[in-house]
């Protein structure tokens, strides 16, 4: 990933921090046709290995996995809060009309190699701690035990399971920190009046690595 070190994050709590903010990630793999990607759910186990474990799940029939069977070379990748800068928003514009529209956002990536499993207990541990983590936040979670027992195991056979432990950790935060401070105030402010999650997100993240700056 192009990364100018102005935008560059090493800390690797905090690009641990931003994989299980993301949750999803898009798994990269060359096949023999070429390259392949498949949108996955995974775990992060920040305690095993270099830089932690990843851990999800194929669905049988998705031909990624058989193409990447034999221990392939993946990258994973995981985005954060995104967002439309416009230049309008920089106190720079009326000085000198020396500005260009950008995209602010946050990006890590996970390099490592594949490795699969199909054990049924291993299989359930795995969606088992998926939902677990996705359900907490519910007045009232759903489990996996909550289906017959039958029917779960049904499922299981439908899906394989890999892990990617971390050879290599990658995270861009590209938000605004090549600007003036009068311009990050200008695009955070304007983040915030087009209003929105995501936008609001961007306009926090703009201000952390600002004052990361100073």
């Amino acid at each position: 990933m192009y990364t100018p070190p102005l935008f560059a994050e090493e800390r690797i709590d905090v690009l641990h921090d931003a994989i299980e903010r993301a949750g999803l990630a898009t798994l990269v793999t060359m096949a023999a046709d070429g390259l392949t990607a498949s949108h996955i759910p995974v775990l992060l186990d920040r305690s095993a290995g270099t830089h932690g474990v990843l851990y999800g799940h194929l669905a049988i029939a998705n031909p990624q996995w058989r193409d990447s069977a034999g221990g392939a070379d993946a990258l994973a990748i995981f985005l954060g809060p995104d967002a439309y800068i416009s230049p309008s928003w920089y106190a720079t514009k009326p000085e000198s009309g020396r500005v260009v529209p950008t995209w602010n956002y946050v990006a890590v990536h996970v390099y490592g190699r594949l490795a699969f499993f199909d054990d049924a207990k291993r299989l359930l541990d795995l969606v088992t701690r998926l939902t677990n983590r996705h359900e907490a936040g519910f007045a009232e979670p759903w489990h996996v035990s909550d289906a017959p027992e039958s029917f779960i195991e049904g499922q299981l056979k439908g899906i394989i399971g890999f892990e990617l432990p971390i050879a290599r950790i990658e995270g861009k935060w590209k938000m605004s920190q090549n600007r003036p401070a009068a311009d990050q105030e200008g695009a955070a402010r304007g983040l915030r009046t087009r209003g929105g999650d995501s936008a609001e997100a961007v306009a926090r993240t703009v201000e952390g690595c600002a004052h990361r700056l100073r």
